[in-house]
């Protein structure tokens, strides 16, 4: 089975004593989870959560984001070299967010997939289509042009470091979640694409999380579609109860 993975992204929440005390609750709450736990808390809290992580087996920690560029005079910038020296086995790239607020476009997040991976830490790579796009059906297209700007550069030992998150930016703290049946209809969608570029055996070891609105709720139905392999989950991560909740209802 391909591995199982629920990430918990915190997005700009939390001061440091709330980071810890959730952290504290989600490894009291999650026990022997049946895969990976990856927790992204804010950049300030990423070498004091990852102590407490690094304790336990199967739990993970992340950034949010990085610079596509390795030093330099960038302030208020954070480098690949910086996470990995504090601990970061993942790095969270090209979330809506950040192509929303932030103006990140396909090639400079191929340049942060490239540093990340060069530094020995795997991209959770976001893809996902606004309601426009969804609501004229091409949806596939749109998410394959992002994949194929950002990712299907890649040798092919890379490309199998890398994660995949499907997040449709419609359902993104909306409050709208897609179907079950339409995240699976655009994750096997995504791994058809991947089998084309780099072969059906990379395909399907590729992890593809659900990242829209995935809650205590629903994740066990969208987990239970043969090609949802998780969740990168945004507010639900927030409360120790529903992510721990969430990251039960992974296959086991």
């Amino acid at each position: 089975m391909r591995q199982q993975i629920v990430a918990g992204n915190w997005k700009m929440n939390k001061i440091l004593e709330e980071g810890l005390e959730l952290t504290r609750a989600i490894l009291e709450k999650v026990e022997k989870p049946s895969g990976l736990v990856v927790i992204a808390p804010p950049y300030p809290y990423l070498r004091e959560l990852g102590k407490m992580l690094k304790v336990r087996k199967h739990f993970h920690l992340a950034a949010q984001n990085c610079h596509q560029e390795e030093k330099g005079a960038y302030t208020g910038e954070v480098s690949a070299d910086m996470l990995a020296s504090v601990g970061c086995e993942f790095v969270i790239i090209g979330h809506s967010e950040r192509r929303q607020y932030f103006k990140e476009k396909n090639e400079v997040l191929a340049a942060k997939v490239n540093v990340t991976l060069a530094r020995g830490m795997r991209p959770i790579f976001c893809c996902g289509e606004p309601l426009h796009i969804r609501e004229v059906d091409t949806h596939v297209g749109y998410v394959a042009k992002q994949l194929k700007a950002s990712l299907f550069h890649l040798k092919e030992e890379d490309f199998k470091k890398v994660v995949i998150a499907y997040e449709p930016i419609w359902a993104i703290g909306t409050g709208r979640t897609a179907t079950s049946l339409q995240a699976q209809e655009m994750h096997h969608a995504i791994r058809v694409l991947v089998a084309k570029k780099y072969g059906k055996i990379v395909a399907d070891a590729t992890p593809i999380l659900y990242g829209g609105s995935c809650n205590a709720q629903n994740a066990a139905d969208l987990f239970s579609q043969p090609d949802v392999d998780g969740g990168l989950i945004g507010g639900a991560s927030l409360k120790a109860e529903d992510f721990a909740a969430i990251v039960a209802a992974m296959k086991k």
